[in-house]
């Protein structure tokens, strides 16, 4: 029986090494651990497909939390499915089950589920606030750095679009986009 790795986060700002960190400290060697920086909601994901190609019957794959191998309740059935078909098994370390007998297999699904709902609930919530916020008037985005009076002042004054972009050290197009924005030119 060998045991493999599995850790994943959502970008690639995100660090891996806490997951790694455990993964070790569980007995994972090194060169049997697999990482991706890709959503869990995408079922193709290069470190997990390289890891289902190496595991063989017997084997163990540890994965710190369920929503780490996956964020879709079906996805993951169908993962825990294909880990069973070719013997196996797949342990989450923070949540303390594995898919080693029957009841191991149903605890995932129903967890897996639950997380799925939540996420959803999450995204609903965050969109909710952010629909919220913009009746408010809050706006969202970079604020501006450029003083769009400037630019149009010196259109005003005379002064081409080559020229302003020179002074105030932006793009031509930039020039054009606040001009027509503000009404100014008509482009």
């Amino acid at each position: 029986m060998r045991s493999f790795g599995y850790a994943r986060v959502s970008t690639n700002q995100q660090s891996l090494d806490l997951q790694i960190q455990s993964l070790k400290e569980a007995g994972v060697q090194v060169n049997r651990i697999f990482t991706d920086k890709i959503t869990g909601s995408q079922f193709k994901r290069e470190g997990l497909d390289l890891l289902r190609v190496k595991v063989e019957e017997k084997d163990v794959v540890l994965v710190t939390k369920l929503d780490r191998l996956s964020r879709d309740t079906a996805d993951m059935i169908r993962l825990i499915k294909e880990f069973d078909d070719m013997g196996v098994a797949v342990r989450f370390l923070d949540d303390g089950i594995s898919t080693e007998g029957t009841m191991g297999k149903m605890v995932v699904t129903i967890l897996s589920a639950v997380a799925q709902a939540e996420r959803q609930r999450i995204l609903e919530r965050t969109n909710e606030g952010r629909l919220a916020a913009k009746e408010k008037g809050i706006k969202f985005g970079r604020k501006r750095t450029i003083d769009r009076r400037k630019v149009v002042g010196l259109y005003m004054a005379g002064h081409g679009a080559t020229d302003i972009a020179t002074k105030l050290n932006i793009g031509r197009s930039t020039v054009y986009k606040i001009l027509n924005e503000d009404g100014v030119q008509d482009i």
